[in-house]
């Protein structure tokens, strides 16, 4: 699809003049005229209007009066005054206002054309800025991170198949699982790469921003719109955009959704002319879809249009082979941000983590695991720098422990607590048993029953 071409409205009651401009323009754009303020003001709001070429002396309101609406009211538009004479005042008044360039009208032709394409380009500047400062995630180190399993590993395949193509996808997962950052991997590696990447988590936005959000909104559309705001949908045009848990979209805004799908067409809140877009649309859920279809709270149209390509991230919880890579990972991430020597994990650590059920999901590990690093000065992971609840993971975990549970839990505490005093005594076996209250050779025999003297000695050799 070739893009629309831009239009140009020119305001000038001199009829001459419009046509002369219009003649110039008609071939590299959609050229309108007016013959005053009064005539352009609607057609702006019914026109996609992109430049305006505005006289200065216009009956009833002047061409400054317009340009400070316009500007107000349109800011994307790119204005270039026209007068009959050279004003210095006029044009520093018009500059200051937010014209794009003040010229006499007697310009050469191809001077005008050259300055038109020059404003055309900062209009798509100013629109791409507007774009990039609605990408707010930090994506520098916001990857999708896998691990070795099957599972995984079946979901990185169907990716880099559907990635170069234009299909809708709709990942699937609990929450946690790293759905967004699929749908960046998604957007990395599509034909869209150089674009936008747009998200929106439609259960983070007040219901009655939604439509705003999304769709944009005109001056005056309602209370509180005090000039033109663009959507979603328009600033990723080019790009991606990326719906998260799109099962709570408001079943009003469902059909308006459809129809940007469909026709690639939009209107914003308050707006009566259809707005063009293209982007790729990457949707996520844990939601059930087809019951929420069943139970009219979704659209069924709606969800065939966006489960072309379904991707179920697997919970965490399904894949445990992937958990000491991903626990490495994060420990290498965090230790850089927080300046830490934290070299890795016991193996120990590991098989506790690795029997933990993870309700948070990949979420809940990375945030384990930066909160260990951040309290960690040892250059080392180990069971006692988990919390409790993470090292009774494997008891609980172990069906055939449930006769000796509480006993299992009572020397999974004793071993942590030891550890921890060792740990304040500087590793000294005698000042930790003074400390504790116990007799020297009792902490020694609890220490080998625990299978904590190696990592004593350890750990009071690296400090």
């Amino acid at each position: 699809m070739l893009p629309r071409p831009k239009t140009v409205l020119v305001v000038d009651d001199d009829e001459g003049m419009r046509d002369t401009l219009c003649a110039i323009l008609k071939r590299d754009y959609r050229a309108l005229s007016v013959s005053s303020a009064e005539d352009a003001l609607p057609r702006l709001r019914a026109e996609p209007v992109d430049l305006m070429l505005l006289d200065v002396r216009l009956p009833g309101m002047n061409g400054l009066e317009l340009l400070r609406l316009v500007k107000d009211q349109y800011p994307l538009v790119e204005v270039i005054m026209i007068s009959a004479v050279s004003e210095v005042e006029t044009a520093v008044q018009a500059m200051k206002h937010g014209a794009y360039h003040y010229i006499t009208k007697d310009f050469e032709y191809d001077g005008l054309r050259s300055l038109v394409q020059h404003a055309s380009e900062r209009q798509d500047l100013n629109r791409r800025v507007a774009t990039l400062s609605a990408q707010v995630a930090d994506e520098g180190e916001r990857e999708f991170v896998a691990g070795p399993s099957s599972a995984i590993r079946g979901v990185l395949d169907l990716v880099h198949k559907v990635a170069p193509l234009s299909a809708t996808v709709l990942v699937l997962g609990e929450s946690g699982t790293g759905k967004e950052l699929l749908a960046r991997m998604i957007h990395r590696a599509s034909a869209n790469r150089d674009g936008a990447f747009l998200a929106v988590n439609m259960s983070a936005i007040p219901s009655e921003l939604v439509e705003s959000v999304l769709f944009g909104h005109e001056r005056g559309s309602f209370t509180g719109a005090h000039k033109l705001q663009l959507g979603k949908f328009e600033l990723a045009a080019g790009g991606t955009l990326f719906l998260d848990e799109i099962g709570d979209l408001r079943h009003d805004l469902q059909s308006k959704l459809l129809r940007a799908l469909q026709e690639n067409e939009i209107e914003r809140v308050g707006g009566h002319k259809p707005i063009r877009t293209d982007f790729r649309l990457v949707c996520a859920t844990n939601t059930d879809l087809e019951r929420a279809v069943a139970e009219g709270r979704f659209r069924e149209d709606l969800y065939y249009r966006i489960n072309v390509v379904p991707i179920r991230l697997p919970a965490l919880r399904e894949r445990p082979e992937d958990v000491p890579d991903l626990v490495r990972f994060f420990i290498r991430r965090y230790a850089a941000r927080f300046r830490k020597p934290v070299e890795g994990i016991s193996d120990s650590a590991l098989r506790a983590l690795g029997r933990h059920r993870w309700p948070g999901n990949v979420r809940e590990l990375e945030n384990l695991v930066e909160r260990v690093v951040a309290v960690n000065d040892r250059g080392w992971i180990d069971d006692e720098d988990l919390p409790l609840e993470y090292q009774l993971a494997e008891i609980d975990a172990d069906v055939r422990a449930r006769e000796t549970l509480l006993q299992d839990a009572v020397a999974t505490f004793e071993r942590s607590f030891i550890l921890r005093s060792l740990e304040r005594c500087e590793w000294n076996v005698t000042a930790t048993a003074r400390y504790l209250g116990i007799p020297l050779s009792t902490l020694k025999h609890k220490m080998g029953r625990l299978e904590i003297r190696e990592i004593a000695r350890r750990l009071r050799g690296s400090g």
